[in-house]
């Protein structure tokens, strides 16, 4: 037999949980929203400061990379397509690429293999959140 779907209201303690979740769920979409306005600010700011420079480095490009991340990041948390765990560690990953290319010559060769390695450990994170997605 089917359960019997009850007509009595829900308790006092659901109702609070459920406005407490509609709350941060409202926060939530609001700060992703002023992200992306932030985001897409800043690069075209960037894109601006390459037009009047006329000049593009390798700098510059991982800087966009960086801002595409952060859109696909809020892309993915409205769609629920892709898994929002892997793209932090893609910003992370091009964070620490464009931290090497613009102190890279500046830099102690210790320093350079210890971020290449973390490099390497956030990619085998990848690696490894996506295929457990799959499972």
């Amino acid at each position: 037999m089917p359960p019997q779907k009850s007509d009595a209201p829900p308790a006092m303690g659901q109702i609070d949980s459920r406005l407490g979740l509609s709350f941060f769920k409202l926060v939530e979409r609001a700060l992703l929203l002023l992200t992306a306005a932030l985001t897409i600010i800043a690069a075209a700011t960037e894109v601006w400061n390459i037009y009047l420079k006329q000049e593009v480095g390798l700098a510059d490009i991982l800087l966009m990379f960086l801002y595409v991340e952060v859109i696909s990041m809020i892309a993915v948390f409205y769609t629920g397509i892709g898994s929002p765990f892997i793209y932090p560690i893609f910003i992370a990953i091009t964070a620490i690429a464009r931290l090497i290319v613009l102190q890279g010559k500046d830099m102690a060769p210790e320093k350079v293999v210890l971020e290449a390695a973390a490099i390497l450990v956030l990619a085998v994170a990848v690696v490894i959140v996506g295929y457990a997605k799959r499972t």
